[in-house]
């Protein structure tokens, strides 16, 4: 086999650490953001918080992409016109593919800077907002609580039974009776076990001890079940319900609903009204509103203080009525203001040719880390600007002038892969008029309609709610019936699709609604 050389031309994309970081920082949410900023402070020595004004980092790149300014960061939309919209977008080359062509030209960029620390790293207060707190520091006053840690703070069952029980006159052994009963509740402020199994689990094998630990503990249930929440305390659900009824406004219904709870709870469950009204001896009228009564009673009430994580939802992007169009701009709350410490930079620079070529690299990371910080923000505005620009509609009138809108769309328009489009949108929040809503929340799949136009299934499941709120409890819609109703309105939507779209707004069926 004879042997040649050849040489050949070819392209190929390469994702730098720097820019493998850029794409991740993309994609996180903000809560995973701010962890993130805090194990990078920690990780890093040359970052450090912002809290006063300083200039921004020039990076010592070349051919550097020109920072987005202020000007830029709100946009206002008056009917069809835009007013201080950002420039155009640069065309995307074909190299810049689903890494994220937006971040193309940082991966070509050159990284000939020495980092000599002379020039600090840390944006502009013009541009992150003059009044953004400074993150969690070490300087940073313990009492100023942050929204996360009140959210968190409750007070469980337990804590709240024993205050209540602090006012009573007990003797040592009523009052030790009564610690051990409210220790043994469940979430759900029931008592699983019986008096006489807590009894012999504490007494073991001595009778006498367990029939007198037994007698306590019955009379620190009487007091137990007297305590607030109602129905604490109780051994089942029956139980439950007629404690709290025991607070009620003492009337034939009441006294019904007391009555029903002693029978059988399957027949409650069934709502067998004609079965009922002869075990109680009441009328049916009556045991229809004993239903009614025992509807609006707690079945677990010790679940409200159940530590649950409370997943507090902080926008993103804040959208508010300027004039006659809107005004977007970024929430200054959520954007960390970051730079490169000085003193530590300086330190590298005076003391450069000492072995310095693992602080260089650090110092290198920090200066990146906000680069890519700057870069996510910028990125998640151009695109919150756009969905406002294309649902205008939305802003004006509400969730029923949604119109269909897909991810391709703000693609094309920003010059950014669909991929770029759908990480931004993910786990990212607009705060607007209406409410706090997903950037997803935006998109949705188009229905044809008679015009030959488009409609949004955001907009018709909208249209679907506002039908069923309006129905007559006697005689809900159904499905079919509110599929007629759509195409009414010039809707093309078969029943299956009505279907799915009640059950994603959580609708019952029209005979559960009829029950109910």
């Amino acid at each position: 086999m004879k042997q040649g050389l050849s040489l050949r031309v070819s392209q190929h994309l390469a994702l730098t650490p720097q820019l493998q970081q850029s794409i991740r920082l993309l994609q996180l949410s903000t809560l995973e953001l701010s962890q993130e900023v805090e194990q990078m402070l920690d990780e890093n020595p040359f970052l450090e918080v912002s809290e006063e004004a300083a200039p921004r980092e020039e990076f010592g790149l070349e051919n550097a992409d020109t920072p987005v300014s202020q000007d830029s960061r709100e946009f206002e939309f008056a009917g069809d016109s835009v007013a201080g919209s950002p420039d155009e977008p640069r065309a995307a080359s074909q190299n810049d593919v689903e890494a994220g062509p937006e971040l193309g030209s940082e991966a070509r960029l050159e990284e000939s800077w020495e980092g000599d620390g002379s020039v600090e790293s840390s944006p502009d207060d013009s541009e992150w907002g003059s009044d953004a707190p400074a993150r969690k520091n070490n300087n940073a006053d313990d009492s100023d609580a942050e929204a996360s840690d009140l959210a968190r703070s409750h007070e469980s069952l337990q804590d709240h039974l024993h205050r209540q029980s602090l006012g009573l006159r007990l003797s040592e052994e009523d009052q030790a009776a009564l610690h051990f009963l409210i220790e043994s509740l469940n979430d759900d402020g029931y008592l699983e076990d019986s008096l006489a199994s807590l009894a012999a689990g504490l007494a073991g094998d001595d009778l006498e001890q367990a029939e007198e630990l037994e007698q306590h503990f019955a009379m620190a249930l009487k007091l137990l079940q007297h305590m607030e929440p109602a129905g604490v305390g109780a051994r089942n659900l029956a139980e439950c319900l007629g404690l709290q009824l025991l607070d009620c406004k003492d009337c034939d219904e009441t006294r019904a609903a007391i009555a029903m709870c002693k029978q059988p709870m399957e027949l409650l469950a069934k709502r067998d009204v004609k079965r009922l009204s002869y075990l109680c001896g009441f009328p049916e009228s009556v045991i229809r509103g004993a239903i009614a009564v025992i509807g609006r009673l707690d079945p677990k009430p010790g679940r409200r203080f159940v530590n649950v994580e409370r997943n507090l939802i902080v926008p993103d992007v804040i959208v508010t009525k300027s004039g006659r169009g809107f005004k977007v701009s970024l929430n200054s709350e959520v954007m960390p203001r970051l730079r490169v410490h000085d003193i530590y930079a300086n330190a590298l620079k005076q003391h450069k040719g000492q072995n310095g070529q693992a602080l260089q690299q650090r110092l290198q990371e920090a200066r990146w880390f906000i680069k890519n910080i700057q870069q996510r923000f910028d990125t998640i505005l151009r695109v919150s600007s756009a969905i406002v620009e294309r649902q205008k509609n939305f802003f004006t009138h509400g969730e029923l002038a949604m119109r269909p809108l897909v991810l391709r769309e703000i693609a094309d328009e920003l010059g950014l892969h669909e991929s770029t489009i759908s990480r931004v949108t993910t786990a990212k929040y607009m705060s607007t008029p209406f409410g706090t809503f997903e950037l997803k929340y935006f998109f949705g799949s188009a229905l044809g309609t008679e015009t030959g136009g488009n409609a949004s299934s955001t907009a018709v499941r909208a249209l679907i709610k506002q039908f069923v709120s309006s129905e007559s409890l006697k005689k809900p819609l159904s499905d079919n019936q509110i599929s007629e109703m759509l195409k009414e309105q010039g809707i093309e939507c078969a029943r299956r699709t009505v279907a799915k779209y009640r059950e994603a707004l959580r609708i019952a069926p029209a005979n559960l609604r009829k029950s109910l």
